[in-house]
């Protein structure tokens, strides 16, 4: 099995939860964790997973990204499998 390379737009749910929504995905080990300007002084986050390519593993990572607090939403916006 390869690897998967997957991206999350993640939103706190108030513009002050930036710093630890940023911390607690900063603890997930991201391949990449970027601030991306959305406009009007909110920020959303950009997380890179490296996950394996396996039944149940892209769950799982949505999961995990799910139970952290103060995410006010989390979208997938690539997954492709890397080379």
């Amino acid at each position: 099995m390869g690897e998967v390379i997957c991206v999350y737009k993640i939103m706190p749910e108030r513009p002050e939860d930036l710093d630890y929504v940023k911390k607690r995905l900063q603890g997930m080990k991201p391949a990449r964790l970027e601030e991306e300007p959305v406009g009007f002084g909110i920020v959303a986050l950009k997380f890179t997973a490296v996950i394996k390519d396996g039944p149940g593993e892209l769950e799982n990572l949505e999961e995990r990204l799910g139970r952290i607090e103060k995410v006010g939403s989390c979208e997938n916006i690539m997954t492709t499998r890397a080379l």
